[in-house]
């Protein structure tokens, strides 16, 4: 048998038989957050509900590959930002890009995208209350005054449109109240961790006007020290603000007015000198993971800025409507000394500027019949700018020598999108279901391209050009979905679905039309064709659940960001970074997420998942070296094990204990595939302490990383300039929080 069809034949096997527990996003019993339906009984798992087909639903009906938390779930598990979801949903690899604190890196099933400058998407598409963030600076949300997080595996082509080709995380905040509440959160723990989240919302006496505001400001030292100037490395100083405004003339119509912001004026996270560099060889590599002695100003300032209006009008019976309309924006200034030592072998400075509009108008038919769905237009109008400055061996002997290289990387990215969608659900009988989706997209992207050399450091006199173009490209993508589901009875549901998504072409911001005359030609959209079988499954009288994927992907046109050596007319080495179409691939995976509460005290919970990728097709120089190249960000095995007991204290207040474990195996973070720079097998354990001391008081001490375990996320391969570095995770944390709530 194909290893394909075992793929899928092992999960749906699996899904049917296997007698183990399932579902670490479940909500345990006794917790009475918006969006969670008490459960019957203590000993019940409860029912969360979710918005993944843009219309509600209980997790457990929707037939797709979705994982959810709540607030009062991740509160238990500690997620305070997007990354802290490492580990507890099955195929997602989610980071700090780099020496970044607050920009995202995401893959899900192996696809994503690590590039994170202006002329590159996403691949996991971020949304934050129905709004897509198109850039991954400041994406790295603080979970702060949220209802839930949910993840969408796979390739969302038909609801959330382009860029969501590996998946989707939605943001969801929680919702304006009808009388006054409002919390706050002070943690104090190592490395001078102090955290301050609150909120306050309140509505008029009619519940005509209702209002809601959060703050979250954020602070730690850091991880290590530039030696040379005694800064810290990745000191934490971030602060977050979202408010919304509601009006509620009648029970039929709405508007609801938001703004957020996030400020990260953190220094860069330090990387780690993997091996001595070839053309500075005098310094050796440092014990720490994250002790630097690099040059440069130590500047990593990132804002993040939006507004949405949304309003809902219920039209009927049978139809609702939404209309979404959104500014965003952001703003980065960064330094990045790749050498990270005090001569300027590689140090680069960069600012990049984004702006947004989106418009989004949906419409949701339910007549009770055996029909359903949503359908849409949605409009996006983006640009995206940078400027870059290179300087490349700036230092003695080399500038001595004359071998010193300055460049510019500089120009903008323009981005219309129109885009058409439905997805309907046919109840065929009261068992099975058909659900059929697609989605008509027409994009354009307009770039100018300006790469120029310079005579100095003062970056005034150009002396080449290596690129200055303008260029336009425009693409039609039609994404069908289709999915059939069989409910054998009120516990288990089967579901078999193909999707398609994809990922947005366009220009090589970095392209050097003299060296590499290809890279100025336009980049083709990158897409993904989805098989996939699943289950939803409870038993033992909801007190066992489990959730089972089996899938098949076929990965055309894949897009890789990868550095690319030349040689200059006087002999020595140039290098900059490509970004190219690599060509075809295959991934095969089963995910499995389970949540048992065999007593009313006790929730043994986890997830794991297991990848096969293997490229078809890789053509460097018109020559196939697919049996060379491996998936990045793509773990063989991945998963986690929770274990978590809760006891009732008689005053009415409760005791909450949990440990947690994570696992991946060996990880390729970066195209080089460099063995320095990648990631063998590690885990990591965690642990929690939750007592509820009365209704408003909660204490909280949270540990991660107990065995202070070293593990590389990501890094840098130079190799012409003798640059190997890895960034690594954060050490041993353990911090002690008081909530209280009103």
């Amino acid at each position: 048998m194909k290893r394909t069809h075992l793929s899928l034949a092992m999960g749906l096997t699996f899904g049917l038989f296997c007698v183990a527990p399932l579902s670490a996003q479940q909500q345990a019993a006794g917790e009475t957050d918006t969006g969670a339906t008490k459960p019957a009984n203590a000993k019940q798992l409860g029912q969360v509900t979710v918005t993944a087909r843009k219309r509600e639903e209980t997790l457990q009906d929707v037939p797709i590959a979705v994982s959810a938390f709540t607030a009062a779930s991740l509160f238990k598990q500690n997620v305070q930002n997007l990354a802290d979801l490492q580990g507890k949903v099955p195929s997602l690899q989610i980071y700090a890009a780099r020496g970044s604190n607050t920009t995202l890196t995401a893959y899900i099933r192996g696809v994503g995208q690590a590039d994170p400058t202006w002329g590159f998407d996403p691949g996991v598409g971020i949304y934050l209350d129905d709004v897509y963030l198109a850039r991954p600076q400041g994406a790295v949300l603080d979970v702060f005054d949220v209802n839930r997080i949910e993840v969408l595996r796979g390739p969302q082509g038909t609801l959330y449109g382009k860029n969501t080709i590996g998946g989707a995380i939605k943001y969801v905040s929680n919702p304006l109240p009808v009388k006054s509440e409002g919390s706050v959160d002070v943690t104090v723990g190592t490395r001078g961790e102090k955290d301050v989240k609150a909120s306050l919302g309140g509505a008029s006496a009619d519940h005509v006007w209702r209002a809601r505001a959060a703050v979250a400001s954020e602070h730690n030292d850091g991880f290590g020290k530039n030696q040379l100037t005694g800064s810290r490395n990745g000191n934490k100083n971030t602060n977050a603000a979202r408010a919304t405004l509601g009006f509620f003339p009648t029970s039929s119509f709405n508007a609801q007015l938001s703004v957020d912001g996030v400020r990260d004026n953190s220094n860069p996270r330090g990387a780690k000198m993997l091996i001595a560099n070839k053309l500075d060889p005098a310094y050796a590599p440092l014990s720490s993971d994250f002790d630097t002695r690099g040059g440069m100003a130590q500047v990593n300032h990132t804002k993040l800025y939006g507004t949405a209006l949304t309003l809902n009008w219920i039209a009927s019976q049978d139809w609702s409507f939404k209309s979404v309309t959104a500014l965003r924006g952001s703003s980065t200034l960064t330094n990045i000394d790749f050498d990270t030592l005090p001569q300027k072998i590689a140090d680069v400075s960069a600012i990049y500027k984004d702006h947004q509009f989106s418009q989004e108008l949906q419409a949701n038919y339910d007549a009770g019949g055996s029909v359903h769905g949503v359908a849409g237009l949605y409009y996006f109008d983006g640009s995206a700018t940078g400027q870059i400055h290179n300087i490349f061996l700036g230092s003695p002997p080399y500038s001595t020598l004359g071998l010193s290289q300055y460049g510019s990387t500089g120009g903008r990215m323009g981005t219309k999108s129109y885009a058409g969608y439905g997805d309907f659900t046919w109840d065929l009988s009261p068992a099975w279901s058909l659900d059929v989706g697609l989605r008509y997209t027409h994009e354009t992207k307009t770039a100018l391209i300006q790469n120029f050399g310079f005579s100095d450091a003062t970056f005034s006199t150009r002396v080449s050009t290596v690129a200055n173009f303008s260029g336009s490209h425009a693409t039609n993508n039609v994404s069908p979905k289709v999915s059939l589901d069989w409910s054998a009875n009120a516990q288990i549901k089967l579901y078999a679905s193909y999707s398609e998504g994809f990922h947005s072409g366009g220009y090589n911001i970095r392209a050097n039309c003299v060296a590499v005359p290809d890279s100025c030609r336009p980049i083709d959209d990158e897409k993904v064709q989805s098989f996939e079988l699943g289950s939803k499954m409870t038993f033992l009288d909801d007190r066992l659940m489990m959730n089972t994927a089996a899938f098949h992907n076929v990965y055309s046109n894949i897009q890789l960001s990868v550095f690319s050596s030349y040689t200059l007319p006087n002999g020595s080495q140039g290098f900059f970074g490509d970004f190219t179409n690599a060509g075809k691939g295959h991934i095969d995976g089963l995910e499995e997420e389970f949540a048992w509460k065999p007593t009313e005290e006790w929730t043994f919970s986890g997830n794991f998942a297991y990848l096969h990728t293997k490229y078809t097709q890789y053509l460097t120089k018109g020559v196939n070296v697919a049996d060379q190249q491996k998936f990045t960000n793509a773990p063989k095995w991945s998963g986690g094990l929770s274990l978590e007991n809760t006891h009732a204290l008689a005053n009415g207040g409760s005791l909450t204990a949990r440990v947690n474990y994570t696992y991946q195996s060996l990880v390729y973070p970066e195209t080089t595939l460099s063995p320095l720079i990648a990631q063998p097998a590690y885990g990591l354990w965690n642990a929690g302490v939750i007592w509820q001391v009365s209704q408003p008081w909660t204490l909280s001490l949270q540990g991660t990383n107990l065995a202070n375990k070293s593990y590389r996320t990501t890094g840098y391969n130079i190799g012409s300039l003798g640059i190997f570095t890895g960034f690594y995770g954060a050490p041993r944390m353990v911090t002690l929080s008081a909530r209280y709530t009103f």
